[in-house]
């Protein structure tokens, strides 16, 4: 099969299409004919780069989120037949540990991720365990499902599970033109809750507000905080979603957060140390919570909310698998509003398709 391997660290040109053996399906494994996998830029740029925290074993092929049709079955699976159109969560967690045998895989202290410790998307085929793969819902396109199971679930797992957003409450989303803020912002909505979002531009924050926020701040304009403290009558939000770990924006986040309120940490692409003000985390009573990772109930939810049109992926373009280093070079310099995805036999596709306004 061709796929685009990974050797050595460093700039696109590391990524080199290849040759390399079909893959066979160990013990409870399934084996992908790959129809598309995104590029997620603060993931795959900095595991090519050889920045990722998490370390990742060369040769590597990068894809954290691949969907496609099932070509081979491993021993041990009966849940999955051959031609099934499945969609992937990229975290394998270890199975053993206490967070495992609760059923809270997300949690797993000792998990792998597909695309960093063994092969991902950016190839004709793929291994996968078969406890990471959910059917596709047939109102899906493989595009929509590979964008939705990578953001929509872990959306899911950080604001509902982990951040446990209620009707009635007031939620602040950081980055929400982003992939996963996008999400963010629309599964809070469903969640219904006051949505304010948080981006960088006008532009980002008109999109926003598009997919539903009900207001949105351009960060760089103006005192933030205040405006966000105007908006919620001097109170504050009751869930802060932050998915960058930026050492500025961190603390003024967290000024945010109401009395005995979350702020959800789901990110540090930004930077991974940021001043922590301990007496506005006492006195108000905050709880701050990691989160990372996602179970199968995540993404089949997900999923399902997205057959039934509650949320939807934003499509900027869609790249040939030979030219996977000139998508990767497009989404660092562009930073465009909308997932880049990848796919054998494609032809590239300018897409921009976004969710309907609400």
């Amino acid at each position: 099969m061709k796929a685009v391997v990974l050797r050595s660290f460093g700039g696109s040109e590391q990524l080199l299409l290849e040759n390399v053996p079909d893959p066979v399906p160990a013990f409870g494994e399934v084996v992908l004919k790959v129809a598309s996998v995104s590029i997620n830029r603060s993931f795959d740029l900095s595991v090519r780069k050889g920045t990722y925290s998490r370390g990742a074993v060369l040769p590597l092929v990068l894809g954290a989120d691949p969907s496609g049709t099932i070509s081979a079955i491993g021993k041990g699976v009966t849940n999955f037949s051959l031609g099934d159109r499945v969609a992937v969560m990229s975290t394998i967690a270890c199975g053993y540990c206490q967070e495992c045998r609760r059923g809270t895989g997300a949690n797993c202290g000792y998990s792998h991720t597909i695309g960093v410790h063994r092969w991902g998307g950016y190839a004709e085929y793929v291994a996968v365990p078969a406890s990471n793969a959910a059917l596709i819902p047939k109102a899906l396109s493989f595009d929509h499902a590979t964008v939705i199971a990578r953001h929509g679930s872990a959306a899911y797992n950080f604001l509902i599970d982990r951040g446990r957003l209620r009707a009635g409450e007031t939620a602040l989303v950081f980055g929400a033109s982003g992939a996963l803020g996008a999400f963010a912002v629309q599964i809070a909505k469903l969640a219904e809750a006051m949505v304010v979002a948080v981006a960088g531009t006008d532009d980002r924050a008109a999109f926003a507000r598009r997919l539903g926020a009900d207001a949105a701040i351009n960060y760089r304009t103006g005192d933030f905080v205040e405006q966000v403290l105007t908006l919620t009558n001097g109170r504050g939000a009751d869930l802060v979603f932050e998915s960058s770990g930026d050492p500025v924006l961190w603390p003024l986040a967290l000024r945010c957060v109401a009395q005995a309120g979350r702020l959800v940490s789901c990110g540090a692409h930004g930077g991974a140390n940021v001043q922590l003000d301990l007496k506005r985390l006492y006195v108000g009573r905050l709880q701050i919570i990691g989160a990372a990772g996602v179970n199968v109930s995540d993404l089949d939810r997900a999923l399902a909310a997205g057959a039934q049109g509650d949320i939807s992926a934003t499509i900027d373009s869609v790249y040939p698998l030979e030219r996977a280093a000139e998508a990767q070079d497009y989404v660092e310099r562009e930073r465009p509003i909308g997932k880049v995805l990848i796919g054998s036999g494609r032809a590239f596709e300018r897409v921009r398709q976004e969710p309907p306004s609400t």
